[in-house]
């Protein structure tokens, strides 16, 4: 058991990063405002978030202008895909060991 959890990455223990990182795996970008919502969380909350999951390289952020509006987005990267993906495999299998 203890190897199952010690698989487990700790930078998706919380739910808003889980959230987030769930999100962008099946969007090619998504904007700050639609994370907002589809979470419903503040922005303070979702931009420590986003900072983190950046700062650990598991997401890009892309910024640009739409019009005279700035616009930021998010992607996962390879590395973010790769690092979720184990998570989850991880997941599976703790919920396997114990009959779920």
């Amino acid at each position: 058991m203890k190897e199952i959890i010690s698989g487990l990455n700790k930078i998706f223990d919380s739910r808003i990063r889980l959230g987030i990182m769930s999100v962008l795996v099946v969007n090619d970008r998504v904007d700050f405002n639609t994370l907002k919502e589809l979470l419903d969380i503040t922005d303070g909350n979702l931009a420590s978030h986003i900072a983190a999951l950046e700062k650990n390289g598991l997401i890009e952020i892309l910024k640009q202008f739409i019009g005279k509006k700035p616009n930021t987005r998010y992607a996962v990267t390879e590395k973010g895909r790769i690092s979720f993906r184990h998570h989850l495999d991880y997941l599976d299998k703790l919920l396997k060991s114990q009959g779920v």
